[in-house]
């Protein structure tokens, strides 16, 4: 195990309590043990942080009334009922409520420490998760990993914390390298569906007959994994380059999605790469398919749209890699960083990592310019000119803003620093920072 996770062990006979706490402790889980319902009541909630044993047959609250409350507080909280020889009916009663398993009595340890395995796992993706989606909803994380103050990013992460909370399928359009998967991981992480599975297909890596099979099946004994549709149930399935599915595939999955229901038991993600090529995925798909998939829709804006997001991505990427490379970060001029903003970035995001790493590895040799890497890239790229109307003083000030920004980042909120850096007053520096929406805490 990765990190230790508790199990509350719940039981009124003490024997019973110290022979699972024993065992599940030789298996390397930190225990804790309660006589009573009432009494684990007031040390289970939501959030916490491993599951419970539970006996079902105790004086006072019971074990199925103490799952009630449970699941009331924590609906993914895995519950492990220990049920007496015969109460089949009880342990389909837990199972309906919201049990994780049953063991009945007398069990094996073995099987015991398996399916606390299984529980504990489940519940760390599902704690795990709902980190994440704590850090996506307050912005952090998110702004780590879909990084970007422009309009379009900003109207992005507020369409994937709106949708995540939705039940309908999800599609996602946008040009190869725009962070389409990226925005699949952060619409199950958000949802209600983050502590359930997560399977993600490609549609184009496999051919015809080896997609059919990883999608429905079905699988040979000694396969050990499920159909994709079976792994995922309950859960989400990404299904990259939906275009590539052919005739017979959108069919079955249609046939699918109609014996699910409303609300769908698993949620589809599609992810649609047509349109940087002039067709589109509503195009290529039979349209009962494509209305069903494009219930709910995301467009992730391409890099060239995305304003000075640009420098900050090529600053923040190149910083990481000079850490990794053990050198300083290239110095970017006004004209580069007009390059930067003007560049027609075909390849998006993508095509930005790859950029910056070589800028980062070209500067430790010390030779060549950002300007070279972006003709590499850019054959028939024009000289740098106030293209789409933008006149040069917002080229000059979005360069302005980034250096301000680095400088406070590399000195901490020093201000005096930055000051001596770059040779400014403070009421100058105070006043660029007030303009450009700059705050000293955030460097802190």
């Amino acid at each position: 195990m990765s990190t230790a996770m508790k199990i509350a062990i719940v039981d009124d006979e003490k024997d019973m309590r110290q022979s699972i706490s024993q065992w599940l402790a030789l298996s390397g889980y930190d225990t804790e043990t309660f006589a009573s319902a009432e009494e684990a009541l007031g040390s289970l909630g939501a959030d916490y942080p491993g599951i419970v044993i539970s006996d079902i047959k105790m004086p006072g609250m019971d074990g199925i009334q103490l799952l009630k409350k449970l699941m009331g507080a924590d609906s993914a909280l895995p519950v492990i009922m220990i049920t007496g020889h015969g109460d089949v009916p009880i342990a389909v009663e837990a199972m309906r409520i919201g049990a994780f398993d049953f063991l009945e009595k007398p069990f094996n340890p073995d099987r015991m420490s398996e399916l606390a395995k299984k529980a504990t796992n489940a519940r760390r993706l599902t704690l795990d998760n709902r980190a994440l989606r704590r850090e996506l909803a307050g912005g952090e994380q998110i702004m780590r990993k879909l990084i970007g103050a422009s309009p379009v990013m900003e109207r992005l992460r507020e369409d994937i914390l709106d949708l995540g909370q939705a039940d309908g399928h999800v599609l996602i359009e946008g040009e190869t390298g725009t962070g389409k998967t990226l925005v699949a991981h952060a619409l199950h992480a958000v949802g209600a569906r983050a502590g359930k599975k997560f399977v993600l297909v490609s549609c184009a890596a496999l051919d015809e007959d080896a997609l059919l099979h990883r999608l429905f099946g079905p699988m040979q004994p000694e396969e050990s994994r499920l159909p994709a549709i079976e792994e995922a149930r309950g859960g989400t399935l990404v299904l990259e380059d939906i275009e590539a599915l052919s005739d017979s595939a959108q069919a079955r999955l249609l046939s699918v999605l109609d014996e699910q229901g409303n609300p769908p038991e698993t949620r589809i993600v599609a992810i649609c790469n047509l349109q940087d090529e002039g067709r589109t995925c509503e195009s290529t798909m039979r349209p009962d398919l494509y209305y069903r998939l494009a219930a709910l829709k995301i467009v992730v804006p391409p890099l060239r749209a995305r304003g000075e997001d640009i420098l900050t991505l090529f600053t923040r990427l190149s910083e990481q890699y000079a850490e990794e490379y053990g050198c300083d970060a290239p110095n970017v001029s006004a004209q580069e960083a007009a390059q930067l903003l003007q560049a027609p970035w075909p390849g998006n995001v993508r095509q930005l990592i790859n950029l910056a790493e070589r800028a980062v590895l070209q500067s430790r040799r010390g030779q060549g310019t950002i300007a070279s890497l972006l003709m590499s890239d850019h054959d028939q790229m024009q000289p740098v000119m106030t293209t789409e109307g933008k006149p040069l003083k917002e080229y000059v000030e979005a360069f302005e803003r980034m250096l301000i920004d680095n400088t406070m980042r590399r000195h901490k909120g020093s201000i005096s620093a930055v000051m001596d850096e770059l040779c400014l007053p403070r009421r100058t520096l105070n006043e660029k920072m007030a303009k450009y929406g700059l705050q000293r805490s955030d460097y802190l």
